[in-house]
């Protein structure tokens, strides 16, 4: 490889990245000779779109089925008043190109799905994820494992933020922290929950940093690590993810050997109230919680999370059920005992308590608020995520 093969102009433009001893001339060069697919051109996809091409990333890829709305503009400033209603991807390409007129930009206005991603995936070194929905994260991840591409991953809630590297056969994947998509209503509304306008730039540029490390072969990468970002109390946080020899995808004995697409649907409804079949008394506050479990005969707690979340942090005293397994365990319960789930938020354990009332668990509630509400009412040597 010839580490100088850079134009007068490109010598120019990527000066600042030169006169890094990290990068040179040769990580310049790799920069413009990398592939980089980038699926989704939203919020996260516009950090890592602008940052990519401003790098030199000489062949960017770019997947997004949707158009440019106004709502969108709110953290999504690869796209402009301009181009509402316009193809996002071309959008993009405009706007990247008039950024660096020498890269070349490969839209794909397509929705991706199990029958065309192995194929689009083939041509390209890495790929970053954008997309803000559960099937297309995990019919990324299953596309990558299975085809040796690093996967560098993005999410985004409210004011949390998290990312990390997905490198097969180096590090744990991730259905090795979340072996299942949530099923349908165990997540907020799409629409209703929101989103910290400068949030996804935040973990874009971190994915986009990733990217060029990767490509550079420089410094230490998120693989085997998520990091997790609140921007309301401007925190950092680290998980250490151990590979999980279970995982269907790359663990010791993988039944999964085709990308899983899977449909799910952003619930339209408020969570716990607009829920007919959901009862308020189901719900359970954490200083309520914090006085039943003083008695004599306290409730049992059940932590519902995932385990590298488990592995972080837990309320003490609590038994640990993960919701993935949750209803295949319901063995190691009794209908007659009390017991008091909690998760993160509250989120997936409202959905884990309505399920178990329908199997017959009369005296099960949720905490409301989850392990971060006992974490801020009830117990602050817990560490929040």
């Amino acid at each position: 490889m010839d580490s100088t093969h850079l134009t007068p102009e490109e010598n120019i433009r990527y000066n600042r990245h030169i006169l890094l001893p990290e990068i040179g001339k040769e990580g310049q060069f790799r920069l413009k000779k990398a592939a980089v697919l980038l699926i989704g051109a939203g919020g996260l996809g516009s950090a890592v779109a602008f940052y990519l091409a401003g790098a030199g990333i000489g062949h960017l890829g770019i997947a997004d089925p949707d158009t440019v709305s106004l709502s969108n503009l709110q953290r999504q400033i690869l796209h402009g008043t301009d181009t509402l209603g316009e193809s996002k991807v071309e959008s993009a390409t405009k706007r990247l190109n008039n950024l660096n007129p020498d890269i070349q930009i490969i839209p794909y206005s397509i929705t991706i799905n199990s029958h065309n991603i192995m194929e689009l995936i083939k041509s390209y070194d890495i790929v970053v994820d954008g997309s803000d929905n559960f099937p297309t994260r995990y019919l990324v991840n299953d596309a990558c494992i299975l085809s040796g591409k690093p996967y560098v991953y993005g999410a985004i809630h409210r004011f949390e933020g998290q990312a990390s590297l997905f490198i097969p056969g180096e590090s744990p994947c991730y259905r090795c922290i979340f072996p299942e998509p949530p099923e349908p209503g165990e997540i907020p509304s799409c629409s209703q929950t929101g989103v910290l306008g400068v949030l996804p730039g935040l973990v874009g540029i971190i994915q986009a940093t990733e990217t060029i490390k990767w490509i550079c072969q420089i410094g230490d990468s998120l693989a085997g690590r998520l990091i997790i970002y609140d921007a309301l109390s401007m925190r950092f946080r680290e998980l250490k993810i151990p590979r999980n020899p279970k995982c269907a995808l790359c663990g010791n004995n993988p039944t999964i050997t085709q990308p899983v697409e899977y449909h799910l649907t952003c619930p339209d409804h408020d969570i716990s109230r607009e829920n007919e079949e959901y009862l308020p008394e189901w719900d359970i506050t954490p200083q309520e919680a914090f006085t039943s479990l003083q008695s004599a005969d306290s409730p049992v707690l059940v932590d519902i999370r995932e385990p590298v979340e488990w592995a972080f942090n837990r309320i003490q005293g609590a038994i640990h059920i993960p919701l993935s397994g949750l209803l295949d365990n319901l063995r190691l319960m009794q209908p007659d005992q009390e017991y008091i789930l909690y998760c993160h938020s509250g989120v997936r354990s409202h959905f884990a308590t309505q399920s178990l009332h329908k199997a017959g668990f009369e005296k099960v509630k949720n905490l409301l608020g989850g392990i971060d509400a006992w974490s801020v009412e009830i117990d602050s040597e817990i560490p929040r995520y």
